[in-house]
């Protein structure tokens, strides 16, 4: 996965700070993410979304809403109306940058503000709402005490989830303004709403209202136990996979590969960083590029990385097949490997007597009942696994153009 800061001018031309989270190939679609009141594009429910729909070849841009997170602006001067431009304005970015998205999800009070969105982006096949309330006027109950005194004194300063945040009237005015469920009448896409039974900060009978309030085609999961913020990994992860698997439905289909012969492997630069490639190996895409230090971009491991891992997976492959034939009671192989390059003249059992020459080191972690002789033996096979074999043999490596 490929995750990269981006910046674009908010609804009143201030700079917003946003992540856009891509496959290592070409996406099939994009996505958009807004998060809950108060929260940041790096709120833990956005980042395993985002992971779970790149994994299924999405890229997701989340970002922080103005005045909030890296995002400039004051936080103080905006409201539910200011979210909904920013999203719109996200998507403007996104449609001249790279792709308008096809799928808006919102957490929270970021739920209702893609449902009010949506009509204002033609391209959106696909809503998903977490947690979200069926009107934005709901986030007052946040407030407890202190609305009225917002009210009275024209701005408050209040707490929110630990910190402090400066809270004017014309923001109440503008969320008691504010209604989606008309625009949730009238959304032309999808909708899945996702929502706790237990959920302590929007009940879920919010979630009963809009879905109510929609047409068909629409979907209600249970959260069951999360709470809101899907703070716990396993809520989050469960949302985030059922939250991707509906949306494929609603989205174009992944385009198939040319198939490879097999054997095959082809490698194809993304475009993404000066070394950055994709590696197809059959139905599977691996990432390769190189660290940062050298300038890189580290989206996935580098060359030598590989080879090292080739060496470590033919090795505990070949003890365990050894063992198994021999009846061992071999419960677990372990292999960590490093390359260096040394000089000849420093290799006591090398054939070449100048230069420098490549040196692997293999570290094997054998656990089980295993009797000395077991251990000896299973030391010595290692060193004829395939791999290492052709490693130690005379490699020749053909190179030819093929024409485009």
């Amino acid at each position: 996965m490929k995750s990269e800061k981006q910046q674009f001018l908010g609804h009143t031309g201030e700079m917003l700070a946003a992540r856009l989270d891509s496959p290592i190939s070409a996406p099939r679609a994009y996505a958009l993410f807004a998060h809950c009141f108060t929260c940041s594009k790096d709120i833990f429910a956005a980042s395993r979304i985002s992971a779970a729909l790149v994994e299924r070849g999405f890229a997701v841009l989340r970002f922080d809403f103005t005045g909030l997170g890296m995002s400039e602006g004051e936080f103080a001067n905006t409201n539910f109306s200011s979210n909904v431009a920013d999203l719109v304005k996200a998507a403007e970015y996104l449609r001249a940058e790279y792709v308008a998205p096809t799928l808006l999800i919102g957490h929270s009070l970021g739920g209702a503000a893609v449902l009010a969105a949506a009509g204002e982006i033609e391209e959106t096949k696909a809503v998903v709402t977490i947690g979200a309330p069926a009107e934005p006027a709901h986030v007052e109950k946040q407030f407890g005490d202190n609305l009225e005194a917002i009210r009275e004194q024209g701005e408050l300063e209040v707490k929110l989830a630990g910190r402090p945040f400066r809270i004017k009237k014309q923001f109440l005015e503008d969320l008691e303004a504010s209604t989606i469920r008309r625009r949730v009448e009238i959304l032309r896409c999808a909708l899945l709403v996702m929502h706790s039974p237990v959920d302590k900060i929007v009940n879920v009978d919010n979630a009963r209202q809009i879905y109510q309030a929609a047409k068909h085609p629409k979907s209600f999961i249970s959260l069951d136990d999360a709470d809101h913020l899907l703070s716990k990994r396993s809520d989050a992860k469960y949302a985030a996979s059922v939250l991707a698997a509906w949306a494929q439905r609603y989205l174009p289909p992944a385009d198939e590969p040319e198939a490879l012969d097999d054997g095959q492997i082809e490698v194809v630069e993304t475009g993404a960083g000066k070394f950055a490639n994709v590696v197809r190996v059959g139905r599977h895409l691996l990432a390769a590029d190189e660290p940062k230090s050298i300038g890189g971009t580290d989206t996935g491991p580098s060359p030598y990385d590989y080879l090292l891992a080739g060496l470590g997976a033919c090795t505990a492959m070949t003890l365990r097949l050894y063992a198994e034939r021999k009846k061992l009671a071999l419960d677990k192989v372990s292999v960590r490997l490093r390359h260096e390059r040394v000089h000849a003249d420093d290799c006591s059992d090398c054939e070449s007597a100048s230069g420098q020459i490549s040196e692997m080191h293999r570290d094997i972690t054998l656990e089980g009942d295993l009797s000395e002789q077991d251990r000896t033996k299973l030391l010595e096979i290692a060193d004829k696994c395939p791999v290492h074999r052709t490693l130690e043999n005379e490699i020749k490596v053909r190179t030819q153009l093929v024409q485009n």
